[in-house]
């Protein structure tokens, strides 16, 4: 299996764990918040879909833009040769303000979420069929917290985001058993 496809199998590997988090969850449950400011599986999941579907779609202009010779990132960054992990150390506050673009906006039922988020893979795979192992290490669009990043650094980014999520989201499971 070569680079490209062991991120995309990371990302799907994640999607799945994510969901399998969620499943045993009733739509009262879903909605259920520890207080205002906090988000709900619902809130989370899709906020979820946004932001992976824009980082797809960026990646996938941008990859096409540098073939034709539109679009060039390629300026030096603090974040070159970096892991994921360390970017977000370094670029991300503890909490972290969602760009607009990728906040939860429309609310619904959780299996209507979970169902875009999983419709997300096949895209994904998709954009990974037109990208080249020695495009990894070319530079995507910035990500609007973290600045520039590669193709590659960009999968693990969605990766990461959603094992980080996931984590939420089993946090919130665990309020909610205790009744918090």
């Amino acid at each position: 299996m070569n680079l490209t496809n062991q991120l995309l199998h990371k990302v799907a590997i994640a999607r799945q764990n994510y969901i399998a988090v969620l499943t045993d969850l009733d739509e009262v449950q879903a909605q259920w918040k520890p207080s205002s400011e906090s988000w709900n599986a619902v809130e989370i999941t899709e906020h979820l879909f946004w932001a992976e579907q824009g980082g797809i779609l960026g990646m996938w202009k941008t990859l096409l833009g540098i073939r034709e010779g539109t679009v060039s990132y390629e300026e030096t960054s603090l974040n070159d040769g970096l892991l994921i992990e360390a970017i977000i150390e370094r670029t991300w506050k503890v909490k972290e303000i969602v760009p607009a673009i990728a906040a939860p906006r429309m609310g619904g039922p959780l299996p209507f979420w979970i169902s875009s988020l999983t419709s997300l893979q096949p895209i994904l795979d998709s954009f990974g069929e037109i990208l080249y192992e020695d495009d990894l290490s070319k530079k995507a669009h910035p990500h609007p917290i973290s600045g520039a990043l590669t193709f590659g650094q960009r999968l693990e980014f969605l990766r990461f985001h959603i094992d980080r999520h996931r984590m939420q989201a089993e946090n919130l499971k665990k309020l909610q058993a205790t009744g918090v």
